[in-house]
């Protein structure tokens, strides 16, 4: 990333607003720096000519101001910064989010889980360096340089001349060791998102690797990628330090090429004691911001390389040019339409991902009152489908409601997927998850009637993963969830895949009657299926990957 990248004006809007204040802050902190070093200067000369009661009080006491001043100012720029920081990671997390939210299942394919995980934690935590140290020392450095240099030309022209002449140096050695350094800092960076990688990829294999006996490799594995990342760690903590050693030197030296210079001026009489002592003290200011800034960029790295990524990521526009596929097929329609109800009308809708096809080109109208079974082998697209309708998936063609024309709102659809994705907790509140405040007693007990899970203690407590369910029993918790949200917040479509798979034929057939029934109160109801019995009970019957 750039020292100030347009990019981040651009995608949070805190960070404007903190070099807004930043500037004001920069400028009355380089008034308050030049007001340090004149009353100083004042002070000690009244003293060195033997009129301390000239105006030494009036000195110290304006010397006492400004430092106060002075520290306010510093103070200030660090609470400004702190909370600059929070606010623009709280903006840029909240547009990746929304970005994984809108694009759906192909953008995170696209950019990996645990790199996205690891960007929106760990990596804009490091922005705190990156507000707090670096970017204050680049606003003073546009501020204080350029000011203290004409403060010091108008008292002693030459002593200016030799900063001008000098200041550069402290550039071209952050350059010479901004090369050096680059290539450490992407190792360091590419280690720990390969190693957030890594660690999700054994955690989400834990039970193949297990029976496979293959769980220690991976285990080593992780431990050499670890022992990867901390050596670069060092890497970069070593170039550090040797960094802030160089700047150092070269701002030493400047500063001593400018004392020399007034000393001898001072022995000759060609220059003043006011003017000599008034430039002296302003010298070590004149480069302090720029070194600064050459110290800390190494503190603020691992942000700007995460901050890095983050815009190329809102900025991955890319949609899939995979080629489209005809699939989809009316199987049975058994009533007629109405002409009154509302309707789902997917037009037309494809999906495709990594070059593949996930979802042929398909179409469907699910009427609000009626139940639709979308039907057709494994692998067809049918869970696939009711990701595009929820917004999960990039797709082409439509997907509105017949009367507004405008896609279903995230409030209008209850959805229950495959996965039950029950957490520890009461059976209520798996089932309430997502409502505000406490689970409504009679809401739960009804969508569980409606589930086929009428027998189940609202209050039984559960485990990790629903443990303490049998496999039915998880599948009708996440089922009457969706049931619960429709209650509660009247949506109008209801989208389930795969209710029945683990259900014997008595309890699904419960479960089937009570889709009905919700269908009945002015419901879309779209289910993904393999079971004949859900499918012979449906109003419409549409098979992904053709007719059979």
């Amino acid at each position: 990333m750039k020292p100030l990248d347009p990019r981040l004006l651009r995608y949070a809007s805190a960070a404007r607003v903190f070099l807004g204040l930043g500037a004001l802050l920069g400028l009355a902190q380089t008034v308050s720096i030049v007001a340090v070093a004149w009353f100083t200067t004042t002070a000690v000369v009244l003293v060195v000519e033997g009129r301390a009661a000239d105006g030494l009080a009036t000195a110290l006491v304006g010397l006492g101001v400004s430092v106060a001043v002075r520290s306010f100012v510093v103070w200030a720029l660090e609470v400004t910064s702190a909370r600059a920081a929070a606010q623009v990671k709280s903006q840029l997390r909240a547009r990746v989010v929304g970005a994984v939210a809108d694009r759906g299942r192909a953008f995170v394919d696209r950019h990996s889980s645990a790199h996205v995980a690891t960007l929106v934690g760990p990596g804009l935590d490091a922005l705190d360096a990156y507000f707090a140290r670096y970017l204050p020392q680049l606003v003073l450095t546009a501020l204080a340089a350029p000011l203290l240099i004409v403060v010091m030309a108008l008292h002693d022209w030459l002593s200016a001349v030799i900063v001008v002449l000098t200041l550069p140096l402290i550039p071209v050695f952050m350059v010479l060791i901004g090369w050096t350094t680059r290539t450490a800092q992407a190792r360091q960076w590419d280690r720990l998102t390969h190693l957030a990688s890594s660690f999700a990829d054994a955690v989400g294999g834990a039970s193949t690797l297990k029976s496979f006996g293959r769980e220690q490799r991976q285990v080593e594995r992780i431990g050499r990628i670890t022992d990867d990342y901390r050596v670069e760690t060092v890497t970069v903590l070593r170039v550090s330090f040797l960094s802030g050693f160089v700047l150092e030197l070269a701002a030493s030296l400047s500063v001593a090429l400018v004392a020399v210079s007034i000393g001898i001026r001072l022995v000759d009489g060609s220059l003043g004691l006011t003017a000599g002592l008034f430039v002296l003290l302003l010298t070590p200011e004149a480069y302090l911001p720029l070194r600064q800034v050459g110290a800390n960029y190494h503190a603020a790295a691992d942000g700007v390389a995460a901050a890095d990524d983050v815009f190329d990521l809102l900025g991955d526009e890319r949609g899939s040019d995979a080629p489209r596929a005809t699939g989809s097929a009316v199987v049975a329609d058994r009533h007629e339409p109405r002409a009154d109800a509302d309707a789902l009308v997917v037009d037309r809708v494809s999906v495709s991902r990594g070059g593949a096809v996930r979802l042929p080109e398909t179409s469907l109208v699910a009427e609000t009152g009626r139940v639709t079974a979308v039907v057709g082998p494994s692998g067809a697209g049918k869970s696939t489908l009711l990701d595009a309708v929820l917004g999960l998936e990039s797709c082409e063609g439509r997907v509105v409601w017949r009367s507004s024309g405008l896609p279903p709102a995230r409030r209008e659809i209850a959805w229950s997927g495959q996965s039950p994705l029950l957490s520890s907790g009461t059976v209520a509140e798996n089932v309430a998850l997502g409502d505000t405040g406490e689970p409504d007693t009679e809401a739960v007990v009804r969508a569980l009637d409606l589930a086929g899970a009428a027998g189940l203690d609202p209050a039984l407590v559960l485990g990790a993963g629903g443990q303490g369910l049998s496999g039915g029993q998880a599948q009708r918790v996440s089922v009457a969830r969706a049931l619960y949200r429709l209650d509660r917040v009247g949506s109008r479509l209801l989208l389930v895949d795969e209710p029945s798979s683990a259900l014997d034929r008595v309890t699904e057939a419960r479960v089937v009657a009570g889709l009905r029934r919700i269908a009945a109160t002015g419901v879309a109801v779209v289910v993904v299926t393999h079971r004949r019995a859900v499918s012979d009970a449906a109003d419409l019957v549409v098979r992904v990957g053709g007719v059979s």
